[in-house]
């Protein structure tokens, strides 16, 4: 039987183990350079099998929160070159998050004060994160505009363009499109987000097209071996949903199968909440079925909740990679812990989200 510890080749990558830092936005980026500081912290969490960066904005119009880094600046490039070149030091592995958040932004951080893009006019019942005068705070989202049919085919160009700089200028081992959480690419896929009706909206075929055009892209920039995507089929987080979740991930997991993608990340349940959603029901196992029927020969990423012994259940029954979020906010030596069986530090849920480097690279490693 797989062990957590065991080495597995995932793509173009040769991996140490099959434990993987999921993306896990902390709001310590200023005008969306990355820093020594976050070059420390993705360094001491270098020991899990991959590092997926938070979630790393495409261009401007993509962003969706205070302090976030992006990709699509010659300062940020070259602040992720000094996080690139600290993980590799280290041995580790590390893809980029690319990220688009469609709707769920304000117009305080979109450029010149626009408002925030979607596949239809309907405004996200939730809120971002907005630093002002040096203080961070919680506002809700600003009403979307609806994108013309000619923009689309530039968001898939900012996809690919950001894609080839992260491997070839910023030296990332490989990237994550993040179509899931109720961003730009989840809002096109799901019916309570997408009301359009042109050939990004009504049928399933058609929902999915963005997202698989970008896929195709990416996978045709750095090769699907440094490519995976993230999906959320059924979490509620900024105020998304489907009126039919099963067929319409079955689809697209089974479109996705030729590209050779690296891994698919699926978010089980509701993302960093319960894993079953009783109104919300959903069979992982037929969609992984789904996939591998259909050729798919990428790495099945689970994630979601996950401790050491639902982890090792999970190897057992089918699953290649375990994603753990906070567990790594809180224990940058994780895998040594788990190997161990070691306590873990409990996590300081008040600095998630912005500040230094209290609650970032403060914590300690096992005695």
């Amino acid at each position: 039987m797989a062990s957590l510890f065991d080495p597995l080749q995932v793509g173009s990558l040769r991996l140490h183990n099959r434990i993987v830092m999921a993306p896990l936005t902390r709001n310590r980026a200023p005008g969306g350079i990355p820093t020594p500081m976050m070059a420390q912290y993705y360094a001491q969490r270098a020991n899990a099998g991959l590092l997926i960066s938070e979630g790393t904005a495409i261009s401007a119009q993509g962003q969706g929160y205070s302090d976030v880094p992006g990709l699509y600046g010659s300062e940020q490039l070259d602040g992720w070159k000094q996080v690139t070149h600290a993980v590799h030091e280290h041995k580790g592995r590390i893809f980029v998050q690319l990220w688009h958040v469609g709707r769920v932004s304000h117009v305080d951080l979109q450029p010149n004060g626009m408002r925030p893009v979607a596949p239809s006019p309907i405004a996200a019942k939730t809120r971002t994160y907005i630093v002002k005068n040096g203080v961070g705070g919680f506002a809700p989202t600003s009403e979307p505009r609806e994108l013309d049919a000619d923009e689309i085919p530039g968001i898939v160009h900012e996809f690919r363009h950001a894609a080839r700089h992260a491997v070839t200028t910023a030296s990332f081992d490989g990237v994550e499109v993040h179509a899931a959480n109720g961003y730009l690419l989840d809002q096109f896929l799901k019916t309570g987000a997408n009301q359009r009706r042109d050939d990004y909206g009504g049928p399933i075929e058609n929902r999915a097209r963005l997202l698989l055009e970008v896929m195709r892209a990416v996978a045709g920039e750095v090769g699907g071996g440094r490519t995976g995507v993230r999906i959320s089929p059924v979490t509620p987080a900024n105020d998304i949903d489907d009126e039919n979740p099963q067929a319409l991930f079955e689809y697209v997991v089974r479109e996705l199968a030729p590209l050779g993608l690296a891994y698919i990340h699926v978010i089980e349940g509701a993302t960093g909440g319960p894993r079953e959603i009783p109104d919300r029901p959903f069979d992982y196992v037929a969609l992984r079925t789904a996939y591998r029927d259909a050729g798919g020969k990428g790495a099945w990423m689970v994630n979601n909740g996950y401790d050491k012994v639902m982890a090792e259940q999970a190897l057992a029954q089918g699953a290649d990679l375990v994603a753990f979020g906070k567990a790594f906010i809180a224990n940058p030596d994780l895998v040594d812990r788990m190997h161990r069986d070691a306590p873990l530090n409990p996590p300081d849920k008040t600095t998630f989200f912005g500040g230094g480097a209290k609650g970032y690279i403060d914590y300690p490693a096992f005695a």
